[in-house]
C-alpha cells in the first residue's frame, strides 16, 4: 500500500507533520515503514514499505521506542529510495 504523492522514479513527497514509526529488527533485515500524514490524525497509514531507514536529513523529532523508532516531521520532505528495501528522508 502506497498512496504518496510520487516525485520521481524512486521519491515520494512528505508532508509537512508526517509520522513515520519504523519497525527495526533485531537481524539487521528489512523492517517496516509506516507513514502517516500526521501523528494527531486518526486515519490509517497513507504507506507501509518493507524496508530500512538509513538516515533522515530534515528537521525532525526522532523518539527511539522498543521495536524501532518513530520520526515525526517538522516540514515537509521527501522519502527516497536509496537501494533495495533501503530508505532515507531529505
Amino acid at each position: 500500500m502506497n498512496h504518496l504523492r510520487e516525485i520521481g522514479d524512486r521519491a515520494w513527497h512528505l508532508p509537512n507533520h508526517a509520522h513515520l514509526v519504523v519497525y527495526e529488527r533485531e537481524d539487521g533485515e528489512r523492517g517496516l515503514l509506516t507513514v502517516y500524514d500526521c501523528g494527531a490524525t486518526q486515519s490509517g497509514p497513507k504507506a507501509q514499505l518493507l524496508g530500512t531507514l538509513e538516515s533522515v536529513d530534515a528537521d525532525a523529532a526522532i523518539e527511539p521506542n522498543p521495536t524501532g523508532r518513530v520520526v515525526t516531521l517538522h516540514e515537509p520532505a521527501t522519502l527516497e529510495r536509496t537501494a533495495e528495501n533501503q530508505y532515507r528522508i531529505t
